[in-house]
């Protein structure tokens, strides 16, 4: 697998990308040491690049860096919540997939939730510029892209796809939300990226 082109074809075209996911055959491993580890590493470090080399312009000041420490391990963190993120959504597709009338399958919610968080990982690039980070939200469209993937992998009808899309959303930012406070009170201020 081809990480930069199965990422262009998750954001252009979900549908046919996912029919060709579902014939591939599970490797779990493979799909978090290539696609995961690979997508991941932008927002980390685009963040530190963003957060200790660029830094943010405070008005009346020169722009405030963080620490190369704070940033160096808030990236890593960042960086390694991704897995723990992606694990725990695929766990939540699985377990709750059956009553949504999906079938319960840890191999194909793992898929789901790594190929859905890829415009989130895309987004990150914009981390290298603190003030635009308001872009990020442009990773929402990986919800249509998980709708798109939970009635073909999943077997789930398509008008129960749509509210539990909603609902792994709100898990998953949830989750991002959490993980994101907990850097902020380990490695503070811009080392949290």
């Amino acid at each position: 697998m081809n990480v930069v082109s199965r990422a262009a074809m998750v954001l252009v075209d979900p549908v046919a990308e996912w029919a060709r996911i579902e014939s591939e055959p599970d490797d779990p491993v493979y799909l978090m040491t290539r696609y995961v580890a690979s997508l991941a590493l932008v927002p980390a470090v685009s963040g530190f690049i963003g957060a200790c080399i660029i830094g943010v312009v405070v008005p009346g000041e020169s722009a405030v860096r963080a620490s190369i420490f704070n940033g160096l391990f808030g990236a890593i963190f960042g960086y390694l919540e991704s897995f723990a993120v992606v694990s725990l959504i695929a766990l939540f597709i699985a377990v709750l997939a059956p009553l949504f009338g999906g079938f319960r399958n840890f191999s194909a919610a793992l898929k789901l939730a790594a190929y859905a968080f890829t415009p989130v990982w895309l987004a990150g690039i914009v981390l290298l510029l603190p003030g635009l980070r308001f872009l990020l939200l442009t990773g929402l469209y990986g919800v249509c892209i998980l709708i798109a993937g939970l009635a073909l992998l999943l077997k789930m009808p398509m008008r129960k796809s749509l509210s539990f899309a909603v609902l792994i959303a709100i898990v998953a930012c949830g989750l991002i939300y959490g993980a994101a406070h907990a850097r902020q009170l380990l490695f503070g201020g811009l080392g949290g990226l």
